[in-house]
C-alpha cells in the first residue's frame, strides 16, 4: 500500500479496527559506548523527530499491543518493558501537525485522529546490538540518538522522555537492572558505567561493587576481558533466578 493510500485508510476509517482516544508512546533505551540512547522516528513529509508509538486493536490486549509496536521498529521479541505514566493533557491530540502535510490528501475533518487521545507511557530496555531499526510506512529514518543530544520532539515527546528517564533513575536505585541492555558477558566497570550514565553521576567504585555482589544477581565468571594487559577484570553474568526475584522485591538499599 503507497504512503497516501494508507493515510488516507487509516485516518478514515483506523476508528473501526482500533481503539478511539487512547495511544502508545514508548521510549526506547539501548547502551552502546558508554552512552545512553534513545530510538526515535523522523516522521515522512513533516521532517519531525517523534517516539515510536501506535494504537490498541479493539480486541488486543495493551501490553501484546506494546509488544507488536516496537518488535515492529526493533526487530525483538523479548523486551523489557515499564509502564511509567499516562499523558492526558487538554491539548493532546494524536495528530496535530501543518495544513501543508494534508496537501492532496482526501482527509475527513471529523477523523478520530484528530480527537483528544490519552497516551500511556511505557519505557523499554533493549540491548543495542541486537536492534535492527526499522522505519514504518510513516516514516523516514529510525534512529538512535544520544539523551544529551536529541533533536527536537515533535508534540509532548520531548516531556514524556524525561519523564520516562526520571522513571528508569529511580527504578535502578531500588531494583536490579543491566539484562536487557548489556551483553551476556560484562565486567564490574561496564556494569558500574551504565548505573553512572542513567543517573548521570559518579559512583564510588568500591561501594559499587560491594552492593552488587551483595545482591547475588552476579555470577563471576573464570574469564577476564579480552585484549587487557595489564590486570584485566573478570568477566560477570547476570543469575537470572536471583535477577528476577530481585525484581519483585527489591535491593533493600538505595546507590
Amino acid at each position: 500500500m503507497e504512503y497516501k493510500e494508507y493515510i488516507e485508510k487509516f485516518f478514515n476509517q483506523g476508528h473501526k479496527h482500533y481503539l478511539s482516544h487512547i495511544s502508545i508512546d514508548c521510549v526506547v533505551f539501548g547502551f552502546h559506548e558508554n552512552e545512553l540512547k534513545v530510538l526515535l522516528l523522523n516522521m515522512k513529509n513533516l521532517n519531525s523527530w517523534v517516539l515510536p508509538g501506535g494504537f490498541i486493536l479493539k480486541d488486543e490486549e495493551m501490553e501484546t499491543a506494546v509488544k507488536r509496536i516496537l518488535t515492529e521498529r526493533t526487530g525483538l521479541t523479548d523486551i523489557f518493558l515499564h509502564q511509567f505514566q499516562t499523558f492526558g493533557g487538554l491539548s493532546r491530540s494524536s495528530f496535530t501537525v501543518p495544513e501543508l502535510f494534508f496537501k492532496n490528501l482526501q482527509i475527513k475533518k471529523d477523523s478520530w485522529m484528530f480527537d483528544r487521545f490519552i497516551s500511556v507511557g511505557y519505557y523499554a530496555l533493549v540491548e543495542y546490538s541486537k536492534v535492527k531499526p526499522i522505519p514504518d510506512i510513516l516514516s523516514e529514518k529510525c534512529e538512535w540518538f544520544n539523551v544529551h543530544d536529541l533533536p527536537e520532539l515533535a508534540h509532548d515527546h520531548r516531556h514524556i522522555f524525561d519523564e520516562a528517564w526520571q522513571s528508569l533513575r529511580f527504578w535502578i536505585n531500588h531494583y536490579p537492572i543491566g539484562y536487557n541492555l548489556l551483553p551476556e558477558k560484562f565486567t564490574m566497570p561496564d556494569l558500574q558505567k551504565l548505573y553512572e550514565t542513567i543517573l548521570d553521576r559518579k559512583l564510588d567504585r568500591r561501594n559499587f561493587q560491594r552492593k552488587m555482589l551483595a545482591t547475588g544477581i552476579l555470577n563471576r565468571l573464570n574469564e577476564v576481558k579480552p585484549g587487557v594487559a595489564h590486570k584485566a577484570p573478570y568477566l560477570y553474568t547476570f543469575n537470572i533466578a536471583a535477577y528476577e526475584k530481585t525484581l519483585k522485591t527489591g535491593f533493600g538499599f538505595a546507590l
